[in-house]
């Protein structure tokens, strides 16, 4: 397909590459959509904010001073990948400064402000980090995480959702004008996920005992393992941190969970607070630009209105209370919006695994594109300079069968982290304001699809990501493919935020509720899920109880007998909806079925605990439907709203959401079996309609990456170039190493051959000299001695 070539500022003279490897060219002019158009409707369905995330990201590319280069990362000790980090930031808050970033009738990011009775939950005038395009010039440095990430990713958001007006008037603007640098600090060293099992303290010590006038908190690591270990931007860039710890009231009683701001550094020098000690906690497998830190308090004291005090507070007497908004809040909204911080980050880490796992892609699809091998025995001419004619990698069915589903992954994430981030803000905005209509329920089915997704896509994705790097071949494993820093920095997605193989059981716990409303019949209870997304269980589940049976369960839906179908049936994206939607019912009810039926035999704990594969699986089938249906709803909302999305770009993402329902289709075909949703006689006929789909989706494959539009700065990588000059990009970064750069001597000669190496070539260490007739035994005399 022939499109205009549009001015791009990130590009020297404002214009992409002229000079295109021709099979990468080729690919691009026989692409039947419009690339551009997936861009602007990723950016948000207006092609002037293409035009203006461009302008930013040229901001970085094209910064004079340099500062924001990635081309020696790779060669960099940690330390200076630390330090170099915070050097860009800096300019970066320079550049926004310079630009009236967040100035008065720029953004008027202020008109969405949250309120909750005279208390405004929203970001103040000049605050930087409530715009777009911060984040976009954030994305666009791509150098990991900046070492002051969780400033904006948690602690500003902890403060405006959980601490009071007068206390955001204190702390906000120190915050915006970057003279408060904050982290969260929740997970200790023996504790993660389970904070109710957290041991740092926050006692209060009356005026009376001797605390501060009013009262103070005395904030305490009792035991090694209560240290603070593991909040990024902790180690050495905080100088506050928002401190989780065990209440202890001013009449000793424990009052669970609360946060704190603890001030950890002078806000002069940067030298730590009597009592506070904070380090980085070392090495990691990625992520080294970020200062993971630990934390240990000796009796720190901080002030008694230093607690968070919008939904709970402490009076200078040392009573605890609760607090209710003017706006009528519930006494419970505290929890509630507190769920809401931490599934928004995990909301965050959803939806940027669609832009990890698309990177990814990029990479390996471009140079699946332009690599070729084994001899096409097939072609009748020969290509040019490279006799015998041999096949593009990516028209190997394997490769598209690794490659192609991820892509459409890619695609799939997107519109579910769109989805979820949406209804997470729309729910924070209710429970803030004072007049939430949201239930418990509500809350406990966002926390359900948070956790599920989580779980899901950051292993499909981190896997993917891998997958990805292998099928890159040998280049694959440089440092330069961009495919190995990815990687490493990604993994920890997996970790972050809840363990991937413990978000099950919240999953399920969340999961079993709707099971139980389902048996009692209840129509009330059952109204309250019509808004959830559990919703689409309700209907299968009643019906698979009318049914009975035994385990596994069977399910209602099938596949029409295998003598009526072809491949044709399963390429019906309806159908293939309603078999996912099946599975996830059945999968579900088998975990109910199998706890009920173990609890005759064995303790609740041993039965919940012989459950957990069976919530492995369940979780897994719950995400999948999910995002399926987002991915087909988003389209069917594209179709019939104003989009940028023609037709044909329509149908190529349509064929992309066929190919990966497919994928996963086959690739979990054990639990399509088992509920008997298909039979083996089905499965030719599936892996035909899949086959068939991977050609249909492969002529588009190079027009999707494109459609992400990452330039080559971000994406950091000599593969995955745009212009497909991938092997002189290959030596170049092979030259630049060190180890060619630096030698000790004329010639070439490399470093450590004076120290060591002459002496095994030259000096004659290595010599065999025989056996000598003495005791020695071909041993040195100094040798013989030891």
């Amino acid at each position: 397909m022939t499109t205009t070539i549009i001015p791009d500022p990130r590009e020297p003279n404002n214009l992409p590459p002229t000079t295109i490897n021709p099979d990468l060219a080729r690919e691009r002019a026989n692409t039947l959509f419009n690339p551009l158009s997936i861009t602007h409707f990723l950016d948000g369905n207006d092609p002037s904010i293409t035009t203006r995330r461009r302008q930013l990201e040229s901001w970085i590319i094209r910064d004079p001073t340099g500062i924001f280069s990635n081309k020696d990362n790779n060669y960099l000790h940690r330390t200076e990948r630390h330090t170099r980090s915070l050097a860009k930031f800096v300019r970066l808050v320079e550049l926004c400064r310079a630009a009236g970033v967040a100035a008065p009738g720029g953004n008027n990011h202020g008109k969405n402000a949250i309120k909750m009775g005279s208390a405004a939950v929203q970001h103040l005038e000049g605050e930087i980090i409530a715009t777009p395009e911060f984040l976009t010039l954030v994305s666009t440095i791509s150098d990991d995480p900046f070492p002051t990430s969780l400033h904006w990713v948690m602690f500003v958001p902890n403060i405006l959702t959980l601490c009071d007006a007068e206390q955001q008037s204190r702390w906000l603007p120190l915050c915006r004008d970057w003279k408060m640098i904050g982290c969260y600090a929740q997970t200790e060293l023996g504790h993660g996920s389970n904070i109710r099992a957290l041991e740092t303290t926050a006692t209060f010590l009356k005026e009376s005992d001797g605390g501060a006038k009013g009262g103070e908190w005395v904030i305490h690591s009792p035991t090694l393992t209560s240290t603070k270990f593991w909040p990024g931007t902790l180690g050495k860039t905080a100088n506050h941190a928002m401190i989780i710890a065990q209440l202890i009231d001013g009449n000793g009683k424990p009052k669970g969970i609360h946060n704190f701001l603890v001030p950890l550094r002078s806000m002069d020098d940067h030298t730590h607070l009597p009592g506070v000690e904070t380090g980085d906690i070392g090495p990691k497998i990625g992520y080294n630009n970020m200062d993971n830190g630990f934390a240990k308090f000796d009796h720190v004291k901080i002030p008694r209105r230093n607690m968070a005090m919008r939904f709970a507070s402490v009076d200078e007497m040392g009573n605890y209370g609760k607090v209710v908004a003017e706006g009528g809040a519930s006494s419970d909204a505290a929890s509630k919006v507190a769920y809401i911080t931490m599934m928004q980050v995990r909301a965050y880490i959803i939806h940027s695994s669609n832009e990890a796992l698309a990177m990814a892609c990029t990479i390996a699809i471009r140079y699946s594109t332009i690599r070729r091998q084994g001899y096409n025995a097939d072609a009748e001419t020969k290509r040019n300079n490279n006799a015998p004619n041999e096949f593009q990698v990516l028209d190997y069915r394997q490769q598209q069968h690794r490659l192609l589903p991820l892509l459409a992954a890619s695609y799939a994430i997107f519109f579910t982290g769109k989805h979820v981030l949406a209804r997470l803000k729309d729910i924070e905005r209710q429970l803030v304001s004072g007049a939430s209509t949201i239930t418990k329920v509500g809350v406990a089915d966002i926390h359900a699809t948070t956790s599920a997704l989580k779980s899901y896509c950051t292993t499909f994705t981190a896997d993917g990501i891998e997958d990805c790097r292998k099928a890159c071949g040998g280049h694959g494993f440089l440092v330069c493919s961009g495919l190995v820093e990815l990687n490493n920095t990604y993994l920890q997605s997996c970790t972050v935020e809840g363990d991937n193989q413990m978000l099950p059981q919240q999953v399920v716990k969340v999961l079993l509720k709707l099971v139980a409303a389902v048996q009692s019949g209840d129509e009330a209870a059952l109204e309250e899920y019509k808004v959830t997304d559990m919703n689409y269980l309700v209907d299968p589940l009643k019906a698979l109880m009318e049914n009975g049976g035994d385990l596994p369960t069977k399910s209602n839906f099938a596949f029409p007998s295998s003598n009526t179908t072809s491949s044709k049936d399963f390429l019906d994206v309806p159908t293939l909806l309603s078999a996912f939607q099946h599975r996830s019912a059945c999968l579900l009810l088998d975990v109910a079925m199998q706890l009920q039926s173990s609890m005759g035999t064995s303790t609740a704990q041993q039965a919940w605990n012989d459950a957990l594969l069976a919530m492995a699986r369940a979780s897994r089938a719950h995400a999948s439907y999910l995002l399926l249906r987002d991915f087909s709803n988003g389209l069917q909302e594209e179709q019939a709203a104003s989009s940028c999305l023609g037709p044909k770009e329509l149908n190529v993402l349509s064929q992309c959401l066929t190919l990966l329902a497919l994928y996963w289709m086959d690739k979990f075909l054990d639990d399509f079996l088992q509920i008997q949703c298909i039979t083996s006689a089905h499965i030719p006929q599936l892996r035909q309609a899949l086959l068939d789909t991977l050609t249909e989706v492969r002529p588009s494959a190079v027009g999707l990456c494109d459609a992400r539009d990452f330039s080559d700065f971000r994406l950091k990588s000599d593969l995955g170039r745009y212009d497909g000059d991938v092997y002189p990009a290959i030596m170049e970064a092979a030259r630049r190493d060190p180890l060619n750069t630096e030698s000790s001597g004329e010639g070439g000669v490399g470093l450590g051959y004076e120290e060591s190496l002459k002496k095994l070539i030259v000096g004659g260490i290595g010599e065999y000299r025989g056996m000598d007739n003495g005791d020695n035994k071909g041993l040195s005399g100094t040798m013989s001695r030891l």
